[in-house]
């Protein structure tokens, strides 16, 4: 288990600016009770009525998607750009693969040229855009089933924040096959995120094995941060608890993994 601290400093200006815009757009027809009666729902779904995340109930209405928004992606950036950091410090990597985007913050939080984000809701590539042009990134995103996406022909870096657990079990398993293959090139690599609750992803000792054998790893995460004040707010309004972060991943890094190192090698 990683516990430590994450420094507040980790919440800089660009994360910043983008939680702005999205409080902007979000409260603009949504009060702040009725975001985080929203929320109270949606964190329901995801703990008790996992079944119904694949058929859209995470996303259904404004409400839902204002508070997944709004709460959900900070804590999903925080993660994972503190996973990253830890596996890869700063190197910058020239590709990253956002599948199962949602709002684009897994592909913001990994330290990139280029990002690509997919995903099969159409609101959530609209959101990702938006959200990787926040953070200066140069992003393209694309509306399609994560699991039968095709890899890029250059190297990139895959990353699938709390993705694979809404998928069909066959898909989630070709899935990883084909990432297993496709990390064997110089200069790849994949970075799965879920939930430490080990409901959520019953898989996860089975591809754990699959993960280590091809050469990854397998890790627990657990770090407090200064979270953002509407992260906080709505947090203390449902009765959740954030002050510590916590989630597993498994990873594969290849080098090389910087931008300068990719293009020297193509």
């Amino acid at each position: 288990m990683n516990t430590e601290p994450l420094n507040s400093t980790v919440i800089d200006r660009d994360l910043q600016n983008w939680i702005a815009d999205l409080e902007k757009r979000h409260f603009a027809d949504l009060t702040f009770s009725e975001v985080s009666r929203a929320l109270r729902a949606l964190s329901s779904t995801y703990v008790e009525r996992r079944s119904k995340i694949a058929e859209g109930a995470a996303l259904s209405g404004a409400g839902k998607r204002a508070a997944f928004a709004l709460f959900y992606g900070p804590l999903h950036f925080l993660l994972v750009r503190h996973i990253t950091h830890q596996l890869m410090g700063t190197a910058r990597r020239r590709l990253v693969v956002d599948l199962g985007c949602g709002t684009g913050a897994a592909g913001a939080a990994i330290s990139a040229a280029h990002v690509i984000g997919v995903d099969k809701s159409s609101w959530a590539v609209a959101e990702a855009a938006r959200t990787y042009r926040q953070f200066g990134l140069e992003g393209k995103t694309r509306q399609a089933d994560a699991a039968a996406f095709s890899m890029p022909r250059q190297p990139a870096f895959v990353v699938a924040a709390f993705t694979m657990n809404e998928l069909p079990s066959t898909s989630r398993d070709a899935l990883l096959t084909r990432l297993l293959s496709y990390t064997q090139i110089d200069g790849t690599g994949m970075l799965i995120v879920e939930p430490l609750a080990k409901g959520a992803a019953r898989w996860w000792e089975q591809w754990r094995t699959q993960v280590e054998s091809a050469g990854g790893r397998a890790d627990e995460w657990r770090f407090s941060t200064d979270l953002p004040e509407i992260v906080a707010k709505l947090d203390r309004a449902t009765g959740l608890n954030h002050r510590v972060i916590t989630g597993r991943s498994l990873s594969i890094v290849r080098g090389p993994t910087s931008a300068a190192s990719a293009a020297a090698s193509s």
